[in-house]
């Protein structure tokens, strides 16, 4: 009998049956708050209606309209609505299926544009599964491991990790920039150096915002060297952190940009924008792809940039995100073992720790499990797996928070109990 590979690791025991804005009813008959918002990829909620009828208006027109071979309307009207929201200077766009290709695709032309061979990555990042993509990811050995070599061409740098180094935000951030500045000059020379590419915060690697000053520091560097900026906003992106990208919470503009998850609701799509004179150094037949640019995804993601606009999700994301922070901070408070509380718009977490300060990868999971008896579907991440972090869709509402707040308070109670003993 053939079964799914054993090496997929299920986070949760539930079997869906169906869903519906905050919430996944499962076979069993249960009602789950979904909390994990397929790793934030349903940014308008499950099965959002606007989102629902684009596709099947667009199934019965053209499924499949391979977009090296012929163009389609709904790829053309994504690419306008998605230049409301991008940057000016990024004027032109590729896509691609998931966030690895289009992580791929934009070192690929950032190689290409500076014909230099090396990039330069940071600590705890995450940028996908695929080899080259993997070979950026330091946010776990278990996306980077057991298939070497990886590609050649990649350095390593620290990020300011406030709360792992025990200081003050300012203090790593100099020393981050320091060390790069070191790593310029002592394995990676600027000649040689391509791109630096970082999320504007964590995913995979803890949920953890990259301070403004780091992003600005970055900045700095990659102009005076001619080096790429590229930005993953992969799952930083379309809202989620309460502006419409992650990277408008400072001041600087990257030379790539790369989006995915959020923007179709679930409807594989992922892009890369940079200025057109910078594409166009992409060395011709480089970019292209069988299903990139999915018409149905396209057609999903034009809906979802509507549904963001009329409903006002990015606000919204500010909004209940605030409300879930001070939720989670008083929760916090009332519980040992929570080392830290974080978040950003509709990205937040709990690190946990125990009595000497070291990574709590057991309660994390324990909370995550028990989460589960509450009807409450969260994740873990972070190198250690002791982060929990909790990521509501764009248009959940103060009910269903307040809901959440009290699940994972419940849960809490429930789970370090029984591992503290």
């Amino acid at each position: 009998m053939t079964s799914l590979s054993p090496a997929l690791k299920q986070a949760t025991p539930v079997i869906v049956d169906h869903a519906l804005g905050s919430f996944i009813y499962g076979a069993d008959g249960r009602r789950y708050l979904d909390f994990t918002t397929g790793i934030g990829v349903t940014s308008t909620g499950h099965c959002h209606p606007r989102v629902v009828a684009a596709a099947r208006e667009q199934t019965g027109k053209i499924i499949h309209a391979q977009f090296t071979t012929v163009l389609h309307q709904p790829l053309l009207q994504l690419t306008e609505k998605l230049g409301n929201f991008l940057p000016a200077e990024l004027d032109s766009v590729f896509y691609a299926n998931s966030g690895s290709e289009a992580v791929e695709a934009a070192i690929r032309l950032a190689r290409m544009a500076t014909a230099r061979p090396n990039i330069i990555a940071f600590q705890g990042g995450f940028h996908g599964r695929t080899v080259a993509a993997a070979s950026l990811t330091t946010a776990g050995t278990k996306f980077r491991s057991g298939f070497a070599p990886l590609m050649s061409g990649v350095h390593i740098a620290p990020f300011p990790y406030a709360f792992r180094y025990g200081w003050p935000e300012e203090d790593a951030v100099a020393f981050a920039l320091r060390e790069l500045d070191y790593l310029l000059a002592s394995i990676s020379s600027p000649q040689d150096t391509a791109a630096f590419i970082i999320e504007p915060a964590l995913g995979d690697g803890g949920y953890l915002k990259t301070p403004a000053a780091f992003l600005e520091g970055l900045r700095e560097r990659a102009t005076v060297h001619g080096i790429m900026l590229i930005l993953d906003e992969v799952q930083t992106g379309v809202g989620r952190t309460g502006k419409f990208w992650g990277h408008q919470h400072s001041s600087i503009t990257p030379d790539i940009l790369i989006t995915a998850k959020g923007i179709a609701s679930g409807f594989p799509i992922s892009a890369i924008a940079a200025p057109t004179a910078v594409m166009a150094m992409a060395w011709p037949g480089s970019q292209g792809g069988t299903y990139g640019g999915n018409a149905v995804s396209a057609a999903a993601g034009v809906a979802t940039l509507d549904v963001i606009r009329d409903e006002d999700l990015v606000a919204n994301a500010r909004i209940r995100g605030d409300q879930l922070l001070s939720g989670l901070q008083r929760i916090g408070a009332g519980h040992q073992g929570i080392g830290d509380v974080r978040g950003i718009g509709l990205m937040l977490a709990l690190e946990f720790v125990n009595r000497d300060g070291d990574a709590d990868p057991q309660a994390a999971t324990a909370v995550q499990q028990a989460a589960i008896e509450q009807d409450l579907l969260l994740l873990t991440c972070g190198a250690r797996g002791n982060v929990l972090r909790i990521i509501p869709a764009l248009n959940v509402t103060e009910d269903e928070v307040d809901l959440g707040l009290r699940s994972l308070d419940a849960a809490l109670e429930d789970a370090l109990s029984a591992v503290r003993g």
